[in-house]
């Protein structure tokens, strides 16, 4: 993991270089404090020296003034690398999760990605930036400051190692500690987050149904999991600390004792014990913060695991090794002996599936709910991957196509619009971002979407609302239909489409769709009549299987199952 890590660095190793350069200066240069003092003391003043207090205070003067611009220099570099840093990552972090496949999007909530995408890497960044100055600036203050005692006092020098080990002992011990509790603390924040966000989006429904209360009640309990869990994280926090506020005044009680001692013994004099106080003191600074580095290095560290958790999950969807683009499509689908079962269930959902749509043809998928409409036509641009049997474009096997090139070819409208949070223009032009205003317009119209546009005081540039809230469902489902005319591809999949409109709604978008539809392979699940008698064929679905086709007045006149949909009314 240190390894991935130290990568991060590499394109900003210049900016490490400046930071920690300028770290280890005004490390070297505080070392140099209690000398000048202690010269001056044995000395200077003793003998009176004008000049030599004057040079020594003038060199303390520059000394301050060095570290003063040393400050600045890390403070604002060294933030800026662990920015540039954790914008990496959070590219790194996005540009992988466009990799996986909705297997992982449908397991996953979405409040826990974004704890991860902001505050994990903002922890992250923290520490790439403060942890290795503050390392470099503790560990060399420590090492020049024993150098000098030892140069003036080995006995005393020797009893000021003393505690160390103490306080490296309990340090990695209560460290340990702490990491678990931050990495439990994440996780309750994450949990926090993805309940947020439920109950923000489905505010209407919260409302309609009066579950206020129900919310809060949700919400109390994740709350208090991570009010437990922080308080635990505090206890052992302050056990931590505790320690090592005792362990650092036992440090600074046995170099007393110790000087006081050899003082009384003659091997020492008082300014000698002056000294070693003042180093002592510069000694516990780097101590303090060494202290707060294994804090938040435990933080991050801790946020670290959880962004590579999210980094070494395998998209399981791949292209084979020399994958090819599809050549121009025809349209002609071919799907043989298919079996297909999500990764949470352990039957199948999809079984022994053999079916043909012909290039240019339209094609109804009809049954109940559950009966495997929806998901097979989701395996067609492989949003699944089949585990058994073959889907073939143009006789093409789709797994020997790249992902890219078979998603470019096949355009599809759902029940459940989404639409971004921008302007009309921006949802539309998402089938196309490189069309013309002129093709726009045409998309518009041919969606019969831009007579409602052009009523509207800013037009295409008004705003859709977070995910079309502005805008009815048929307004949206029309808006989505005009950018899969910009798109333009050769096979399309209509999955319900018109299910949750009203009369006047239904009648724009089919006549969109049937102008969508022209020379085109159409996939159309729907449960209305007037969507898919006008299919050329349709396939019946009962519990995952095939289990009739033919046309609407074949299909009647065979008084099967789908005459039995049909006159329970589940087909209308």
């Amino acid at each position: 993991m240190l390894k991935r890590f130290i990568k991060y660095y590499k394109p900003h190793k210049w900016l490490f270089i400046l930071d920690m350069s300028v770290a280890f200066l005004a490390a070297i240069l505080s070392v140099f404090y209690p000398m000048i003092t202690r010269s001056l003391l044995k000395n200077y003043i003793p003998n009176k020296d004008i000049h030599g207090i004057v040079l020594m205070l003038s060199l303390m003067g520059a000394i301050m003034i060095l570290k003063m611009i040393f400050t600045y220099i890390r403070i604002r570099w060294g933030h800026i690398m662990g920015v540039r840093m954790e914008g990496d990552m959070r590219t790194d972090i996005f540009t992988h999760l466009q990799k996986l496949s909705f297997n992982y999007f449908d397991n996953v909530k979405t409040g826990h990605l974004m704890s991860r995408i902001s505050n994990d890497l903002n922890m992250i960044a923290e520490v790439a930036h403060h942890a290795p100055e503050d390392f470099i600036i503790s560990v060399f203050i420590i090492i020049g400051s024993f150098i000098a005692m030892f140069y003036y006092s080995v006995p005393l020098a020797a009893i000021a190692l003393i505690p160390l080990p103490l306080l490296l002992v309990w340090g990695l011990t209560y460290g340990r500690k702490m990491k678990g509790g931050f990495r439990l603390v994440r996780k309750r924040i994450a949990d926090i987050n993805s309940s947020v966000e439920n109950s923000v989006q489905g505010i209407r429904e919260v409302k309609s149904f009066t579950n206020e209360e129900l919310e809060m009640e949700k919400f109390e309990y994740i709350n208090f999991s991570f009010k437990t869990a922080k308080e635990k994280m505090y206890k052992i926090m302050s056990t931590y600390f505790a320690g090592m506020t005792g362990l650092t005044d036992f440090y600074y009680l046995i170099v007393i004792a110790g000087g006081v001692y050899l003082i009384y013994m003659g091997k020492i004099d008082v300014i000698d014990l002056l000294a070693f106080t003042l180093y002592i003191n510069f000694i516990l600074k780097p101590i303090d913060r060494l202290i707060h580095f294994t804090e938040q290095f435990q933080q991050g560290s801790a946020a670290f695991e959880r962004f590579i958790e999210v980094m070494d999950i395998e998209p399981d969807i791949n292209d084979i090794k020399n994958a090819r683009d599809l050549p121009p499509v025809k349209g002609e689908i071919e799907i043989q002996n298919l079996y297909f079962k999500y990764t949470t269930s352990e039957n199948w959902i999809l079984k022994d599936i053999s079916l043909t749509i012909p290039a240019g043809k339209t094609v109804a998928l009809v049954g109940e709910s559950g009966a495997g409409k929806s998901t097979l036509a989701s395996l067609i641009p492989r949003f699944y991957e089949v585990q058994k049997g073959c889907i073939c474009v143009d006789g093409i096997n789709i797994l020997d196509v790249k992902q890219e090139s078979l998603r470019k070819n096949i355009g599809l409208v759902q029940q459940n619009v989404f639409l971004f949070d921008s302007t009309i223009r921006d949802n539309i032009l998402y089938g196309n971002p490189e069309a013309s205003d002129e093709q726009l317009i045409d998309a518009a119209r041919r969606a019969n979407i831009l007579d409602f546009v052009e009523s509207l005081a800013d037009g295409f540039d008004t705003l859709t609302g977070e995910r079309g809230v502005m805008l009815s469902g048929g307004q949206k489902q029309r808006i989505s239909i005009a950018r899969v005319f910009l798109k333009n591809p050769p096979i399309l999949i209509f999955d319900e489409a018109t299910s949750s409109l009203d009369t006047e709604s239904e009648a724009y978008i089919q006549k969109a769709m049937e102008e969508l539809s022209q020379n085109r392979t159409t996939i159309i699940i729907a449960h209305r009549l007037s969507t898919v008698r006008k299919a050329d064929l349709l396939y019946v679905m009962n519990n995952g299987e095939i289990v009739e086709q033919g046309s609407h007045d074949e299909l009647m006149k065979n008084e099967g199952y789908y005459y039995n949909l049909y006159t329970k009314n589940m087909i209308f």
